[in-house]
């Protein structure tokens, strides 16, 4: 759940410079993400935007109706598939992508259990030798107040590499800035 204000500045100007600004370099400096990339609840598309003209097929799940259906309109006809599901229930073939995203997207997760099953979920899409990276707010009370009325259960940097080992990740590396987390992870090549 997303409060109106949380949800407006997800799709505004400034939030697009933002990421093309912060964390553009920051993707980009990971590497080639391959050729059929997962987007996990890309929201209104800032994100989404960014990775298409990036990758050669881009499939989005976002779980809201209200924010799946128009960014599917606005997409139709490009290398973006956008499928309106709960993404640890899609129904994703396994070991499909060659990378996964998820750009502050964890805190709205209700539980550490429902992460841990995205997590789990993630690694099984993934091909041998695939990415996973995102990002997230930490926890702070300005991003706190700022969630006012959403879902809020940041996830702790100090427990996140063991959370995502459990769930078969390796190598995993997490940059923590003032006021979110930056991670990648990789899947073991078999």
């Amino acid at each position: 759940m997303v409060n109106e204000h949380h949800l407006q500045f997800l799709a505004s100007r400034e939030y697009a410079q933002m990421l093309e600004a912060d964390l553009l370099p920051w993707v980009e400096a990971q590497g080639d993400l391959g050729d059929d990339v997962l987007e996990i609840g890309p929201g209104p598309g800032l994100t989404t935007d960014l990775l298409r003209r990036r990758v050669a097929r881009l499939t989005a799940v976002e779980v809201d109706p209200s924010l799946a259906g128009p960014l599917r309109d606005r997409l139709n006809g490009t290398n973006v598939e956008v499928l309106c599901a709960d993404a640890t229930q899609a129904g994703l073939d396994p070991a499909r992508f060659s990378a996964v995203t998820c750009f502050s997207v964890l805190h709205h997760i209700p539980t550490a259990r429902s992460q841990d099953l995205l997590f789990a979920e993630i690694h099984r899409v993934l091909r041998d030798g695939g990415t996973f990276l995102g990002s997230d707010s930490r926890d702070l009370d300005a991003i706190r107040t700022a969630h006012e009325g959403d879902t809020f259960l940041p996830v702790d940097p100090e427990t996140l590499a063991d959370r995502l080992g459990v769930a078969g990740f390796v190598d995993t590396q997490a940059d923590i800035g003032d006021h979110s987390l930056r991670f990648v992870s990789r899947k073991v090549r078999a």
